[in-house]
């Protein structure tokens, strides 16, 4: 349903916002009404609920999902680490989804290749067949075990994950019209995708653009709050001070955006939030909407714990065998 006591109290709030800017009740009714006929129009409806929750809850019960494979557990985002994932118990696996320089959907979360890689340089600027020659568990913990590892495509790691009867998470980084008909087509050539994997993103605009694509992939929200102005790791993102607190006021709109209009607007079924933001009244309030939370990074025995038997959530870990540090 679209219009609930949620959206009426959002569009309230935005009603009472314009007024106070433009002091005028007839452009401020305007403008919200305008407001609101938009997301009638271009909003996309969730894929049915009894589907979705065959994705994000494929046993009746809480899943652990395995950060790009498990990045502690194994080299993150490679054919190694789907295998170990598997090997170790996890129900569904996060890859994260990049291109090189000509246009191959591979695995990898940044936009460069030092962090895990033994070469250096952006995607943006490497070819598939010089990606190819990089050892992606290079700087893992575990290298000595991972010396022939190669950086997958996309289409060798849905091909491990099917075959290890794993739900997929595609994280999808960015270039939104790209990796949209990338999964279109992926979809395409693995039917059995649809009632096994998410597409999942930071950026409202991957979403949309992967509902335009294709009506019937489950979609999740991904957010962490002050993502744009801090780094995971708490610290702030720009040594400015306007730049620090212009991107903090575009934190709290963008926070608002998805709480309130753009997971409507979306029709995602899932809302992957960062767990020091999870409460159970917060899992609450999704689920009376008709959508699941995930939380990540959960890498404790006790949040696992808690994950499971209080808040009943699904989470994403690291580790699929002992506790760790978070590997942003």
């Amino acid at each position: 349903m679209l219009w609930g006591e949620g959206l009426l109290l959002s569009f309230s709030s935005v009603f009472v916002l314009l007024l106070l800017t433009t002091r005028s009740p007839q452009l401020s009714g305007f403008l919200t009404g305008g407001l609101y006929l938009l997301l009638v129009l271009f909003r996309f409806e969730p894929v049915p609920e009894s589907r979705a929750q065959q994705v994000l809850k494929p046993r009746g019960k809480v899943s652990s999902i395995a950060h790009r494979g498990g990045a502690h557990d194994a080299p993150e985002n490679t054919l190694a680490a789907i295998r170990v994932a598997a090997q170790n118990g996890a129900v569904a696996v996060e890859l994260d989804l990049e291109f090189t320089k000509d246009g191959v959907p591979i695995l990898m979360h940044d936009d460069t290749v030092e962090r895990t890689t033994d070469g250096f340089g952006k995607l943006s600027d490497l070819t598939f067949t010089e990606v190819r020659k990089l050892n992606p568990a290079a700087k893992h913990r575990l290298r000595h075990l991972y010396n022939e590892e190669k950086v997958p495509t996309l289409k060798e790691a849905v091909t491990e994950c099917l075959h290890h009867n794993l739900i997929i998470y595609f994280d999808v980084k960015g270039h939104a019209a790209q990796a949209a008909e990338a999964l279109r087509k992926l979809y395409i050539d693995f039917p059995r995708l649809y009632n096994c994997s998410v597409v999942c993103s930071f950026e409202p605009s991957v979403i949309y653009k992967m509902r335009q694509a294709d009506i019937n992939v489950v979609t999740a929200l991904t957010h962490r709050p002050w993502s744009l102005s801090h780094l995971g790791d708490g610290k702030p993102r720009f040594d400015s001070a306007w730049k620090h607190y212009f991107y903090i006021s575009i934190d709290v709109l963008l926070d608002w955006g998805l709480h309130h209009i753009l997971w409507n607007l979306c029709g995602v079924s899932a809302f992957l939030m960062q767990k020091n933001f999870i409460s159970s009244d917060y899992v609450e309030k999704w689920n009376s909407r008709g959508i699941e939370v995930v939380a990540w990074t959960v890498n404790t025995a006790a949040e696992k714990l808690h994950s499971e038997r209080t808040l009943h959530s699904n989470f994403i870990t690291d580790s699929l065998v002992e506790d760790c540090d978070p590997h942003y």
